[in-house]
């Protein structure tokens, strides 16, 4: 099991990009990064959780959202085209191509 034992914001611009299906990724901003103990192993690693409380390796994570990559856009060059937010509206969840 996984845990996370350490947290710290994440600065504006930070993204964690995640693969829907073989043509269609969703970005969402990064909230915090934090650090994440796995209780068997020990073993410790730096992962970002974003705005939907996801994060590279849980076991709670939306179904069918596979972790790609984190990426870092800076604020003045706009947002991610395929850029999710939990706030949006069904209507305007529409998935987009990968890049």
């Amino acid at each position: 099991m996984k845990r996370i034992i350490e947290f710290d914001s994440a600065p504006p611009g930070w993204y964690a990009r995640w693969r829907m299906s073989h043509e269609v990724t969703r970005s969402s901003p990064l909230t915090v990064w934090a650090l994440v103990e796995d209780s068997d192993s020990g073993a410790t690693q730096v992962v970002g959780v974003d705005a939907l409380g996801q994060w590279q390796g849980s076991l709670e994570n939306e179904p069918g959202w596979d972790f790609v990559r984190y990426f870092y856009l800076p604020v003045d060059a706009g947002q991610p085209d395929d850029l999710f937010s939990p706030a949006q509206t069904e209507m305007e969840r529409v998935p987009h191509p990968q890049r």
